[in-house]
């Protein structure tokens, strides 16, 4: 007697991701273009609360929450690439089979993308680190290209706009649908 088994397919609900917007510096008139972009991508009307930026007069920063689906800061940063005038970065947390991500912005440097981990440190994969290191000849080459890794030029133009917004207030978002 034999038997014919049908393939049984299990799936696994989808885990909404998380993630923060940091919208460090925008041209005040363009502030209202911005939510419209973050609007296409999480499908409901943006409206986010900003405020002067300290450190560039004439700018504003404002900071946005979101809950969408798992890739969700691919799609912002795709949604933001004609806006160069902006500096942010956009995070999104781990969810099962993914990892985390984050995305830094600036005019002068343009796009930076680092997998991120579940204590929000920067993950360097294993084989760009042998290729650092087989690339750079001194210690200093070596330090250069890893700190070029962790995306340490990002991280040193965005640092004083970053501090400039500590107390901004920040709105959450759920995608819906």
């Amino acid at each position: 007697m034999s038997s014919s088994l049908s393939p049984v397919y299990v799936t696994e609900a989808q885990v909404p991701a998380r993630g923060v917007i940091y919208v460090h510096s925008c041209p005040r008139a363009l502030g209202r273009h911005v939510e419209w972009a973050l609007s296409q991508v999480l499908g409901v009307d943006v409206l986010m609360d900003w405020t002067g930026q300290a450190v560039a007069p004439g700018f504003v920063r404002g900071e946005l929450s979101w809950q969408a689906n798992p890739g969700t800061a691919a799609e912002l940063v795709s949604a933001l690439r004609g806006f160069h005038a902006l500096r942010y970065e956009v995070t999104e947390e781990q969810t099962p089979g993914r990892e985390g991500e984050r995305f830094s912005y600036t005019p002068d440097l343009g796009v930076f993308r680092a997998t991120i981990g579940i204590h929000g440190d920067v993950v360097i994969a294993e084989d760009r680190l042998r290729a650092a290191l087989a690339d750079a000849g001194t210690d200093n080459e070596i330090g250069e290209r890893i700190k070029s890794l962790l995306g340490a030029a990002w991280d040193d133009e965005l640092e004083p706009f970053r501090y400039a917004g500590e107390g901004t207030p920040v709105r959450w978002l759920h995608r819906v649908g």
